[in-house]
């Protein structure tokens, strides 16, 4: 340094600097190292931030006054810069030489100036609104300009006159127009044109925060501020960022998913090949030794390893991996920054044994010390946001990747995966994953951190670490052990969890049956059964943690107490004084954190695996093949043709439909009929590609509408069910409904068709249902429709009006495709042709005439039919002509129990007057009505008099709502009765000794280390050794009996109990409660809820209570070692008070509000699944994913904010 500042400016002068009372840095350092630093980082982080700025463009800023401000006072700094370099050559012209220097340091920060000015408008191109580079730059150009700042007015104020008056101005200008600078850069510009911001009604405050905002999360406030004053509620939550939306995140995942795929079947392909491969003839050579020998090949193919599966594992790390890394990256620094508190304790503790130092050194050492403290939390909390923000992705993406697969899987993959299964997947997998990403870091920081902590211990107290490195590597094996075990139970009490959850899936479908028949009790003898195995099974589980559990939270002590024990005996020269014993204890402190995490991430990850595993698994089912119906074929004239079509519900299986020919013409009505399994549904299934095509072809041209045999109802309105998705035409519904016998049952519904519908249509009767199906195929106008025995659900006389009206040669689909499975033979003579099936194969096919004739299946089928159902349908035939055919039985039936608000006697009445004034009025003129069908238009005024207002009906299926306020005292006392109140009790009791044997393990090291002050350290060694392992002992026998007692023990009892509560109570629940509640929302207190109950809550109790004995403890030790500490403690503990009541308040919202969301996206996926079939004929795919998509993102709404108010 001494070429560039010169003999006269010294770099370093202790004296001057630290032994001093009044400390100053020379100039010579000011002007290189305090000048350079901000440049060096400004010119090192350019690059990358360009080349990212470069990649991630959002817009253009207008240009601003802040933004011309800001570029006016960079060139202001560049001139400044430049006047010192022309006064310095101005002095070299007048023969005054300065040190290189003066030409150096204003050279290289007036480019600097001009660098962060060209940034700051290449910012405002890329739509940057806020920089951070730039606020750290000129905060450390600020920081950096203090020292000389304070120097140049102690010159001034010990000098009679300024020497360099030119320096001394501009570097005051140079000082006011960075600070300017960075007070400016704290500012926000306002958003980039054409921003989604602008467009969104209430959008998420993050997206247009500052730097420091983001960095404090204090744009957060306004929420916190809104959840203090009211309950927050839905409405009150912003929009989710555009980067965190399903939109954005699944499409990034399944593209991954994809390549993998495509990888792993190419892998396949090349392994078929092998398997092919043939030796070459006899007199080819395949290499230059030789030929190979039909046993070479035999060996080569023996060694052929299985085909290599699609890793799930590696899309999510392409997908998610790079934003997980910045989180990373925070880590890495925080961890850094962990390590300079002890090496400041051990400069604290020297002061104070210095009588001559100089007072500065302790404040000095005090403020590094906060400053250190402060930097550490603000990385730590943006590592932790990095990481929650993964989690939250993850989660989308895989239940966005389990719905999209959930609707295209084969037949054959639904029998492996259950709805509960599935939903199990969604719930519980999907959480490990985001558990997981919290603390994944560990993986690599903790050895990190042990490894420093180990190096700084070596420095401290030499060899005798190694005794404690032999403690960590003794406790490896144990864990390793403990963690394969853990894994082998987490996969057997998920498999119980499935079963569970399928079963109770079962139960809630068929409730009525099972109340009916009341078989509650053996039902839930059988969940219980389960329930018992799955709480043997984490029984199991927590003996493994509560043994894993005390070995690395004893380890830290292990390793102080081994250490500390070898180092004093191992040489009587080796003093533990109080900066060795404080220092090391402040280190062996930092090494209790990633040994205490090291076995909670490993378990995570073991239980992650599992999950990864299982979501695999899924991904990896064979999908329905969507060409396998040809949808353009134009080559013939026939609307569905099916040629030597053969087909299976499984691969595996065998055929179900053996050499099908069918060629079906243009608007002509096929009916399709067989004796009970001979194939006519699946018939129906493979046109829809519902099965697997082992050979022929299939072709449909156009659109196509289906109507199941088991009809699927929506939890919508009946008006939604019919419309499907399309724009709604008053003429064209109205004339559906009175197609499909529809009209009279509005009258008898609440809302009439505004009328919420429960899920699977449970307040709707069978017929209804049916009829509902029909008007939406209908309402869809399709060009092939797809009929599965419509008419079984309804009565005879109404069968008869929908084949007129709808089916039939005359009827409302005259003119389309339709293929009719049908049990009834009266409609067969109206129909173009018939397929009579006979096991699995198409037996005849022509005329009912033709058929006839020919005396084969299709004659022995109608023979076998009963002549008491022909006599019936006859004798509703001629009933059907004397009465109104709008107003079939079964549409006055089975509405009583879905009335709101009125008692059912009133409704019985209701509809008996209107029965009777039925009758009368068909009887004063029996014959004036006719079957056939009316036009719609005749009745078209009558349907939609504008004077005929429904009632205001109340929904069916009501909103699930959450609590508000403080969770009540009620809450915890019932679990703590489910636990035992007074083993509640001595579970506090006993984290109490065990807080209290830490803290006097400690207190005990003090009194060792004042040994060394009184000259007494070896008589006393054995008793100081054998009292500190004592109390080590005890707080790890406590922590174990603590484990077995809580984990092992109460709080699975009240994990049990509280599961049969629930159970007793949704079995013992009246009818209308399965109506008025989705089965969505009770597995999710099945899955979801009672996961917490059996794994979250004893960890969050586990955790709570330890802070809550420890800060206890510390605070008795402060207050009795310094008693003016009590006075700080009051104040203190009100701020605190009132902080935890300001953010735990919308904290606790936010939760709630979580898990009221959370619900309809189970409830959407099982009714999904239910209907997938049908979803998948309409074309509605795109829709329904949509719809998913919509729920989760509002559940990521409450969760997102929930996230930022625990930072």
């Amino acid at each position: 340094m001494e070429r560039l500042c010169g003999p006269k400016l010294p770099f370093w002068v202790a004296n001057q600097t630290l032994h001093t009372d009044s400390p100053d840095l020379p100039e010579c350092f000011q002007l290189s190292v305090l000048s350079w630093l901000p440049c060096v980082y400004l010119w090192l982080a350019c690059p990358p931030y360009l080349f990212y700025l470069q990649r991630n463009n959002k817009g253009y800023i207008m240009m601003s006054i802040l933004n011309r401000v800001k570029t006016v006072f960079g060139l202001a700094l560049w001139i400044v810069c430049w006047t010192d370099l022309f006064g310095t050559f101005h002095e070299l012209q007048q023969g005054d030489t300065q040190p290189p220097i003066y030409f150096v340091t204003p050279l290289v920060v007036g480019m600097t100036m001009l660098l962060a000015t060209f940034l700051i408008q290449f910012e405002r191109l890329r739509g940057v609104q806020s920089s951070g580079i730039l606020f750290i730059f000129w905060f450390l150009s600020v920081l950096c300009a203090i020292v000389p700042f304070r120097s140049k007015i102690l010159q001034a104020k010990y000098q009679s006159e300024i020497s360099d008056k030119l320096r001394f101005t501009t570097f005051y200008f140079y000082f006011s127009l960075i600070v300017a600078e960075l007070i400016f850069s704290c500012f926000n510009e306002k958003p980039p044109l054409f921003s989604n911001i602008d467009t969104d009604p209430n959008p998420c405050p993050q997206s247009t925060a500052g730097f420091l905002s983001t960095m404090t999360f204090w744009w957060f406030t306004s929420m916190a501020i809104k959840g203090y004053k009211n309950p927050l509620e839905a409405k009150d939550l912003w929009s989710l960022n555009k980067g965190d939306s399903s939109e954005v995140i699944v499409p990034k995942l399944l593209r991954e998913w994809e390549v993998e795929q495509a990888k792993a079947h190419s892998a396949k392909d090349q392994s078929t090949q092998a398997l092919y491969y043939k030796p070459p003839p006899v007199g080819e050579s395949n290499h230059v030794g030789g030929e190979s020998s039909p046993e070479e090949v035999e060996v080569l193919l023996s060694k052929q390893k299985d085909p290599k599966k699609p890793s799930f594992l590696r899309s999510l790390i392409k997908a998610f991996g790079p934003y997980f890394l910045i989180g990373s990256a925070f880590k890495l620094l925080q961890d850094l920054i962990t390590f300079v508190n002890p090496q400041l304790l051990k400069l604290l503790i020297v002061f104070t044994k210095q009588k001559g130092a100089p007072t500065w050194w302790g404040y000095a050492l005090a403020f590094l010390m906060f400053f250190t403290a402060f930097l550490q939390t603000l990385i730590l909390h943006q590592h932790f946001q990095y990481c929650f923000v993964t989690g939250m992705r993850l989660r989308t993406s895989i239940i966005g990747a389990i719905y999209r697969k959930s609707l295209i899987i084969t037949n054959a993959a639904k029998r492996t995966s259950t709805v509960g299964e599935i939903v199990n997947l969604m719930s519980v997998d999907a959480q490990r994953f985001m558990d997981l990403t919290t603390f994944l870091n560990m993986l690599w920081s903790a050895p990190l951190q042990i490894i420093l902590a180990l190096y700084f211990l070596w420095q401290n107290l030499g060899p005798s670490v190694l005794a404690g490195v032999a403690v960590m590597i003794l406790l490896i094996p144990l864990n390793a052990a403990i963690a394969v075990k853990t894994r082998a139970y987490q996969v057997e009490q998920m498999q119980y969890k499935d079963a569970r959850i399928k079963l109770m899936n079962e139960i809630l479908n068929g409730i009525k049956v099972l109340k009916l028949y009341a078989w509650e009790n053996s039902f839930k003898d059988k969940v219980l059964e389960i329930r018992q195995k799955e709480l043997n099974m984490l029984r199991k589980t927590a003996y493994l943690s509560a043994v894993s559990t005390m070995a690395w939270t004893s380890a830290p002590f292990l390793v102080a107490l081994t250490t500390f024990a070898v180092y004093v005996t191992v040489d009587k020269n080796n003093i533990l004084d109080a900066e060795k014993a404080f220092v090391s204890l402040s280190l062996f402190n930092i090494l209790r954190f990633p040994l205490n995490m090291l076995p909670q991430v490993i378990s995570s990850i073991v239980q992650a695996s599992v999950s990864l595993k299982r979501i695999q698994d899924f991904l990896s089912h064979d999908e329905l093949d969507p060409e396998s119906v040809d949808r353009n074929n134009t080559a013939t004239d026939s609307s569905v043709t099916v040629v030597n079509g053969t087909f299976t519900w499984a691969k595996q299986d065998h055929p179900a439909l053996h050499n099908i020919n069918l060629m079906v013409p243009q608007g002509s009505l096929l009916a399709v009929v067989g004796h009970v399994g001979c194939g006519k549904s699946s018939l129906v299934s493979a046109l829809l590609g519902e099965m697997e095509k082992m050979e022929g072809d299939i072709s449909i041209r156009g659109s196509v509408a289906y109507v199941p045999q088991q009809a699927w109802i929506q939890n919508a309105t009946l008006r939604d069910n019919i419309l499907f998705g399309k724009a709604y035409n008053e003429q064209k519904y109205h004339c559906c409904l009175e197609a499909c016998a529809l009209t009279p049952d509005l009258e008898v519904l609440p809302g009439g068709d505004l009328t919420e519908i429960g899920e699977k249509g449970i307040n709707l009767s069978g017929g209804q249902r049916q009829r509902v199906s029909l008007a939406r195929a209908l309402y869809n106008e399709a060009d092939v429709y797809l009929l599965d025995d419509p008419l079984s659900a309804v009565d005879a006389h109404v069968a008869k009006h929908i084949f007129d009206h709808v089916i039939g040669p005359e009827g409302a689909l005259q003119g389309k495709t339709r293929i009719l499975v049908t049990h009834g033979i009266s409609f067969l003579p109206q129909v173009d042709n018939i397929v009579v099936m006979v096991e699995g194969r198409v037996s005849e096919m022509g005329s009912y005439q033709e058929l006839l004739k020919q005396n084969g299946a299709f004659a022995e089928f109608l023979r076998n039919y009963s002549l008491e159902d022909i006599i019936e349908e006859d004798e509703a035939t001629e009933a059907l002509i004397d009465e109104e055919e709008d107003f079939p039985d079964d549409a006055l039936s089975n509405h009583t129990d879905m009335v709101d608000n009125e008692p059912v006697v009133n409704e019985a009445k209701r509809q008996f007057i209107r029965q009777i004034s039925i009758i009368s009025g068909d009887l004063e003129n029996p014959k004036s009505r006719s079957v056939r069908k009316r036009l719609c238009s005749e009745r078209k005024h009558a349907e939609s008099d504008p004077e005929k207002k429904l009632p205001k009906v109340e929904k069916l299926i009501q909103a699930e709502t959450a609590e508000t306020g403080r969770v009540k005292i009620k809450v915890f006392w019932e679990y703590a009765k489910a636990v035992g109140p007074l083993l509640s009790l001595f579970i506090c009791f006993l984290y109490g000794c065990q807080s209290a044997a830490a803290i006097g393990a400690n207190v005990w090291l003090s009194q060792w280390t004042n040994d060394a002050a009184q000259n007494v350290t070896q008589e006393n060694v054995s008793m100081r050794v054998g009292v500190y392992a004592a109390l080590g002992m005890a707080q790890g026998v406590l922590l174990l009996a603590n484990c077995l007692l809580s984990k092992a023990y109460s709080m699975l009892r009240a994990a049990k109990l509280m599961h049969l509560y629930m159970l007793q109570r949704v079995l013992r629940a009246p009818q209308g409660f399965f109506e008025s509640t989705p089965t969505g929302r009770v597995l999710n207190r099945f899955s979801k809820d009672v996961d917490i109950i059996d794994s979250h809550i004893p960890d969050n109790i586990d955790i709570w209570m330890r802070t809550f004995w420890y800060t206890v403890n510390v605070l008795i030790v402060c207050s009795a070692l310094t008693p003016l500490f009590l006075l700080v403690i009051v104040p203190l503990m009100v701020f605190y008070w009132w902080v935890q009541r300001f953010y735990v308040a919308t904290s606790r919202q936010l939760k709630r509000l979580e898990s009221v969301s959370r619900s309809p996206i189970y409830s959407h996926f099982s009714e999904t699944v239910t209907g997938s079939s049908v979803i998948r004929a309409y074309g509605r795919h795109n829709a329904f994913v949509l719809m998913s998509d919509m729920k989760v993102d509002e559940n990521q709404k409450s969760y997102y904010p929930g996230i930022v108010s625990n930072r």
